[in-house]
């Protein structure tokens, strides 16, 4: 079970500025936010401790000519965790949850190209045990992606 770490709307307010750019430094962010500059560079260095923030890179893939990316929905045999801990191992899985409902298990997938992508799905998602039945989605366009989550 993990834990929930509180957060306030300043918080959140910070939160707001560093997912429309993570590079902002803490002297712009701490007037918008209504704290000084170091009381707002305590809050991110809290928010990241607590694992609440993580700050990266967020790239598009297509764009880094990676040119095949889609979801893979899995029905599994047995424990979904096990099948979703080897599909976390691999690099190509960007993307793992396990979940209820059509598909026990399901993961987003990122290769090079689609022969790459067979060989993921052939070659190493069929030989987890307990994979019985994999769907795949395959990416057309990617039209919206954010990541401002919990913040609203």
């Amino acid at each position: 079970m993990s834990t929930v770490f509180d957060i306030d709307e300043i918080d959140k307010a910070i939160i707001r500025e560093l997912q429309n750019d993570g590079r902002m430094p803490y002297a712009q962010i701490a007037p918008v936010v209504g704290l000084s500059q170091a009381a707002t560079r305590q809050r991110v260095n809290r928010l990241i401790e607590s694992g609440v923030v993580q700050i990266v890179a967020a790239t598009n893939p297509m764009g880094l000519g990676v040119g095949f990316q889609a979801w893979i929905g899995l029905k599994v045999s047995g424990d979904a965790r096990r099948v979703a801990d080897g599909l976390a191992l691999m690099s190509e899985a960007e993307y793992v949850v396990i979940v209820a409902g059509r598909f026990d298990v399901i993961a987003e997938i990122v290769c090079a190209d689609s022969e790459a992508f067979i060989a993921v799905v052939n070659d190493r998602v069929r030989a987890i045990p307990g994979v019985v039945d994999i769907e795949t989605l395959h990416y057309l366009r990617l039209v919206k992606q954010t990541y401002n989550w919990g913040t609203g």
